[in-house]
Parts: C-alpha cells; sequence; structure tokens
C-alpha cells in the first residue's frame, strides 16, 4: 500500500489547485476541476459506484457493503484545493527515502528542512519523506487525504474477508478559503457518519475545533492634497493604527497555545479616505469569542466619542462553530477510532484543532464529522513535508474503523 500511496500523492501534488478567496465561481479556480475529473475516472477504474460530480465540484461514490449487518453508513471526506497563502503551482515534490536525520536541501530555494526549526523530524528517521523544493507548497494538505482514502477503499476490495458496511467517498472544493461545505449536500452525500482525513501528524483524532468568526471594521476619513491638509484631511489608515494599538497586546496568535483563544489582524487594505481592517476572531468557547467581539465593538465606540459616530463601523460575521458540540451526542466515533490506533500501536492524540476542517460545518449541517491524521507537517509554505510511512498507518486507521463499525453494538 506504501507505494501506492506514494504514487497518488506524487500525482495528485502535481495538479494545480489553488482556491481563489476573490473569486465567486464555484468551484472557486478552474483548475480545481482538472483534479476532480481524474478523481471521477480513478474512482470509476476502481469499480465504485454511486459515482456523481455535482455542478458545484463534488465528487460522491460508494464503496457497497459486504455484510449483511446494518451499520451506518460511513462517509469519508477530503478536499481537492490548496492554500492561496502559498504558491500551489508548479510542485516539483522531493522523496526521500529512509530519511536519516538531519537537515534536508530544498533543491529549488536553497532552504533546508532543519530538525532545528521542526523537531518532529526526528521521530521520522527511517521514514519515506516527501517534501517540497522550497519554491512552493506541496499540497498534502489535502491530496494526501484523497490518497490515503482511495488507497484505503483498494485495500478493502483487495480483501474482501474483511467486512465493512457501506461507505461513501466524498471529496470536497474550496476548503481552504472556508467554502468547502457552502454547496455539500448531505441528503445526496447519503452517509450517517463521516471523518475528514485532514489532519496532521501521527495519531490526532480531533473532534473539537475554534469557535470562529471574521470581523470587517471600515474607517472613514478625508482625503485632501497633504500640501494644503492642516486642519481638513482625516487619515482612515491612522485611525486603523490607532484602533489596533488600542486591542489588548497578548491576545493574538503569537502569544497563545493550546486551549487559549486570540483575536488576529489579517489584512489592512485601503487609504486616506476609507481604510477596511479585517480580523479573525478565535475561541473554543462561544462565550469568549462573544467577548473577542465585544471588544471591537467597544473600541470602535471609544473612538466615536472622540472622533465621531461617522468614523467607524463594526461588522462582526460568523463562520463556524465548534464541532465537539455536536459530536458529543456521537461518542462511539471517538470510541471506534481509538481503539484501532490503540490497537495499531498508536496513541491517540486528541488535541482540539487550533482552526476549522469541513467536518467542523458538515457536523452543523447533520453530518458528525471528527478529523484523523494524515501525516503531513508545516501545511500552506515551502516547509510543507509528509511521512509516507504515516500515511499508511493512516489508510490502515480508516480500514480498522470501518471493521469496526461491524463489530460494534450500535
Amino acid at each position: 500500500m506504501k507505494q501506492q500511496l506514494l504514487n497518488r500523492l506524487l500525482r495528485y501534488t502535481q495538479i494545480h489547485t489553488t482556491s481563489d478567496p476573490k473569486s465567486q465561481n464555484v468551484p472557486s479556480s478552474p483548475q480545481q476541476w482538472d483534479l476532480l475529473h481524474l478523481l471521477k475516472d480513478e474512482v470509476s477504474q476502481m469499480g465504485l459506484t454511486e459515482i456523481y460530480l455535482d455542478p458545484n465540484g463534488y465528487l460522491f461514490a460508494t464503496l457497497p457493503a459486504n455484510t449483511d449487518k446494518k451499520t451506518p453508513v460511513l462517509g469519508l471526506i477530503a478536499h481537492v484545493d490548496t492554500s492561496p497563502d502559498f504558491s500551489g503551482e508548479n510542485v516539483k515534490p522531493q522523496v526521500i527515502e529512509r530519511y536519516e536525520g538531519g537537515d534536508i536541501l530544498l533543491k529549488g530555494s536553497g532552504d533546508r528542512l532543519s530538525p532545528q526549526d521542526f523537531p518532529n523530524l526526528n521521530k521520522l528517521v527511517g521514514d519515506t519523506l516527501v517534501t517540497t523544493d522550497g519554491t512552493t507548497l506541496l499540497g498534502a494538505d489535502d491530496k494526501s487525504g484523497i490518497a490515503i482514502i482511495l488507497s484505503a477503499i483498494e485495500y478493502l476490495q483487495a480483501n474482501p474477508q474483511i467486512s465493512h458496511g457501506k461507505i461513501r467517498v466524498g471529496f470536497t472544493t474550496d476548503e481552504e478559503i472556508g467554502r468547502g461545505a457552502d454547496h455539500f449536500d448531505v441528503k445526496a452525500f447519503g452517509a450517517d457518519v463521516a471523518f475528514t482525513l485532514d489532519g496532521g501528524p501521527l495519531g490526532e483524532l480531533q473532534y473539537e475545533n475554534f469557535n470562529a468568526d471574521a470581523a470587517v471594521v471600515t474607517f472613514f476619513g478625508r482625503s485632501v492634497h497633504p500640501g494644503t491638509a492642516k486642519g481638513k484631511m482625516i487619515n482612515a489608515l491612522e485611525r486603523a493604527c490607532e484602533f489596533q494599538n488600542r486591542l489588548p497586546p497578548h491576545l493574538t496568535p503569537a502569544t497563545s497555545e493550546h486551549r487559549e483563544g486570540f483575536i488576529m489582524m489579517h489584512d489592512i487594505e485601503g487609504g486616506v479616505d476609507k481604510a477596511e481592517v479585517r480580523y479573525i476572531l478565535r475561541s473554543f468557547e462561544r462565550e469568549e469569542l462573544a467577548t473577542f467581539g465585544k471588544m471591537l465593538t467597544d473600541t470602535m465606540a471609544e473612538m466615536q466619542k472622540i472622533y465621531g459616530e461617522n468614523c467607524g463601523k463594526v461588522e462582526i460575521i460568523e463562520q463556524y462553530r465548534n464541532m465537539r458540540e455536536v459530536l458529543d451526542g456521537y461518542p462511539y466515533l471517538i470510541e471506534i477510532a481509538e481503539k484501532v490506533m490503540r490497537e495499531q500501536g498508536i496513541d491517540p492524540n486528541l488535541e482540539p484543532i487550533r482552526g476549522g476542517t469541513d467536518g467542523s460545518r458538515l457536523s452543523f449541517m447533520g453530518l458528525p464529522c471528527p478529523n484523523l491524521f494524515t501525516g503531513g507537517e508545516n501545511f500552506h509554505g515551502r516547509f510543507e513535508f509528509i511521512s509516507v510511512d504515516t500515511m499508511e498507518k493512516a489508510a490502515t486507521v480508516v480500514v480498522g474503523i470501518a471493521t469496526g463499525f461491524t463489530e460494534y453494538q450500535f
């Protein structure tokens, strides 16, 4: 299975599928269709059934049950797009067989992937690693998830003595720009529960994620020629800077970890006459998230007292919520996955996701959906890498979960 996983990963990562947050199309970038059509052909050649690629770019397929035992229909989900945070075009993956430790030269840029900077590499000595060449991201997020799902399905097909219920496969688009579940038809997918294969290092089993809001803070100024601006100009950019400096300096991603939330200035755009600052707000608790939003509105209120009500405004936009609120009602999903991992000598890591996945939104749409590891690390940048050995372990966990559904007393 390891060679199949490697071959798939290399093939998929070289297809450019970067999503586009500025586009209103679905999918947001036309190149995502290239991988979707390839995958449709692949699942057809594998003999899967009920194959459907819908107009929004969601690809569904079925591995029929090989047992008469009634089990929940299991879904397996991954996304085809890669992050727009870093170039995903002309990816040139490097394969390091039996990694010996130490620095890895990224030949395209001259950078080095070093255990000094990324200590988890020390745990992967002897593994087959795939890295970037230093000029692009790799795209293991989440093309590794696709490879793991299809290789696990292929393994089940080749070993009919392994009992499993009906399995639905789903590949989505635009996850990296927060739109992966926008048009997902839960009823058409037809699974009772699912797992996303979109996690990181060995053992990750995630059923909790940030609550997330976005905020757009707009400032209105007055543009006047700087040579005659005294007493006339109002600089919206300066007021945006003042607003940021009024916020608590300790509530940032750079100063938080584990279960700590944050307020992050994500980007700023505009000029003297008008400026917009976009923030992301993150917390594992809804109450704290609401407090973060109130910090922004209170800060604007303070500035309005000084500069007038029309100096600016704050808009809070809900993004996604903590899937634990849903998954606490489906404890068997975590019980089965934990049991399978331990039986395979893997220590489950139930650290919450300091982010979100399609699964967080799908859970609230009626498809309970925790997240499993893939083996990738340093996503969204030139130092991204993945262990193919860990991918193989993820595939065996998927197989074990499918079997576990037939053994569990529902």
